[in-house]
């Protein structure tokens, strides 16, 4: 493949590297040049143009894609259609994704221009949620690197989702004097809900003294009829022949691991009865957070092995987050610096359905709605203010005149949301931890408002979504962690910061700013009756 500007006269065939406007017409990235292409843009004083120009034995981005992700073996994994040279392949069921590490790293090392990107080994996934994705790098890719790439994926299963099973549960709680009811009450409460979301189910709890033959005797009845039993005890593991690890053991069974390298999660216990498994849980497992419970409860849901050498392996990442309530000795949390927040002002929006009109030039107390929008972010304690672009840009740019905002042009507006997110993410400072999306054509939100939804994240440390809302029910503004700023560069199309919300399992904190959250001004009639003229 050759990439370059070549005279318009040697175009046909060839796919552009950027998107073109030729008069009224409007050229994708990535498009295939026809003859009747080439006279337009020649029409439209066009004498050259940059294109990539594929060799007789390369294979078209999409095609490349198409053909590596058909060629791989999997599980439980279903294949998008291919797009922009990518192929991505979603969840099929809920369960605990596994990968084939060394495929993977054969498949990147054979050309920079094909590359394969997996979640971690064994992360847990919904269905719906993208587990992989295919990208070529390049417009085209030798046939014969793509071959490379297909021999390498018949060697066997290269990852996989592990469907959860709907295993039956027995909890097993000891009791010591001064072990309250309430603590017992809730951890069965956390418990039901852990199992839950994985497809297992609570069958049956004992309460018993926290002592080695009752343990053990509980232990042994609910082994009969249950795929597992988890024991919480009234007392953290002191010694590895303390309470729990005895029990198991007494009841005929036999200790595979206790203690492991994740904190929190140091102190669980792993052992097998009659066929079943029994975890003695850390007392960090009686709080909904991560801990190193999950990590093994929910392979074994999963129907994973979990062996000595897989908890003794979990130590890099391990380390899953200060619990500040613990008992020193610890190391002091560093004082957290304010977090910064950017603001993206989408503004490249064609307006389709008013008929014509740009509604984000129409005039709101004799201001046009973007600069009263960008006046409002512009006002509020974000850091900058990012506006996107594309239709009409100039005029867009031209009503934003003497605004201290960044402008972050979108010239594939026309393919969707998806494109602008993209644009204005890239714009964000690297010292931001979050970028707020702003919708350009919401006039009821107000620069207390976005306050609001930065003082929420700020609580949160940076780390959850905040997402306004009005009566209970989700609206615009988003304000979105930098950790989600990688996933919004595989989205597509018309899809938004709400997929990203949905998808990807954080924390999510509803803000209630009133009915700004739900307003926007779509239609005329909307505009006109929230107090807006359209311009022509």
């Amino acid at each position: 493949m050759k990439f370059g500007p070549v005279p318009i006269e040697k175009a046909e065939g060839a796919v552009l590297a950027h998107a073109t406007t030729a008069g009224e017409r409007r050229f994708r990235k990535a498009h295939r040049l026809s003859g009747e292409d080439v006279a337009s843009l020649k029409a439209a004083g066009f004498s050259e143009v940059v294109v990539a120009v594929l060799a007789p034995d390369d294979l078209g981005e999409d095609a490349a894609a198409e053909k590596i992700a058909s060629s791989m073996a999997h599980r439980n994994v279903e294949t998008k259609p291919a797009a922009t040279g990518r192929v991505n392949l979603h969840a099929e069921t809920a369960g605990v994704f596994t990968v084939d590490a060394k495929m993977i790293d054969a498949i990147n090392a054979v050309d920079p221009a094909i590359t394969i990107a997996t979640l971690a080994q064994h992360a847990p996934v919904e269905k719906g949620q993208m587990v992989a994705t295919v990208k070529i790098i390049p417009f085209a890719v030798a046939t014969s690197l793509v071959d490379a790439v297909t021999k390498i994926c018949a060697g066997g299963e290269i990852f996989a989702v592990n469907a959860y099973r709907p295993v039956k549960v027995g909890i097993i709680q000891t009791t010591l004097p001064g072990v309250k009811q309430s603590v017992l009450d809730k951890t069965l409460r956390v418990t039901e809900a852990r199992l839950a979301r994985s497809g297992g189910r609570l069958t049956a709890e004992r309460r018993s003294p926290h002592e080695i033959a009752p343990v053990a005797e509980a232990a042994a009845a609910l082994a009969r009829d249950n795929d597992m039993v988890v024991i919480f005890g009234a007392s953290a593991l002191a010694d590895f022949a303390d309470v729990i690890p005895a029990a198991i053991e007494k009841a005929g069974g036999t200790v595979i691991r206790a203690g492991m390298p994740v904190d929190p999660g140091n102190l669980l216990v792993l052992g097998t009865l009659n066929g079943k498994r029994v975890i003695g849980a850390p007392g960090c497992a009686r709080s909904p957070k991560e801990n190193g419970f999950d990590w093994v409860l929910d392979r074994l849901i999963a129907g994973l092995d979990v062996t000595a050498g897989d908890i003794a392996g979990m130590g890099v990442g391990g380390l899953l987050m200060e619990i500040p309530s613990r008992p020193q000795p610890r190391e002091p949390l560093p004082a957290r610096a304010e977090s910064k927040v950017d603001i993206v002002l989408l503004a490249a929006g064609r307006s389709s359905r008013m008929g014509g009109p740009n509604k984000l030039l129409a005039l709101f107390e004799g201001k046009p709605l973007v600069r009263r929008t960008a006046e409002r972010a512009l006002g509020s304690k974000a850091a900058r203010t990012i506006v996107v672009t594309g239709h009409q840009r100039e005029r867009v740019r031209s009503a934003l005149s003497g605004l201290d905002v960044r402008l972050a042009d979108n010239p594939d507006f026309a393919d969707g949301l998806a494109s602008s997110l993209k644009a204005g993410i890239a714009r964000v400072a690297p010292d931001a931890a979050g970028a707020m999306i702003v919708l350009g054509d919401m006039p009821g939100v107000s620069s207390k408002d976005l306050d609001s939804l930065i003082d929420a994240f700020r609580r949160s440390s940076g780390r959850a979504v905040v997402r306004a809302a009005h009566q209970g029910k989700r609206g615009n503004p988003v304000l979105l962690p930098r950790s989600l700023f990688a996933a919004v560069a595989h989205l597509q199309g018309d899809t938004g910061a709400r997929h990203l919300v949905e998808a990807e399992g954080l924390d999510v904190i509803d803000v209630e700013i009133g009915e700004g959250a739900s307003i926007d001004v779509d239609t005329r009639e909307a505009l006109e009756g929230a107090g807006g003229v359209l311009q022509d």
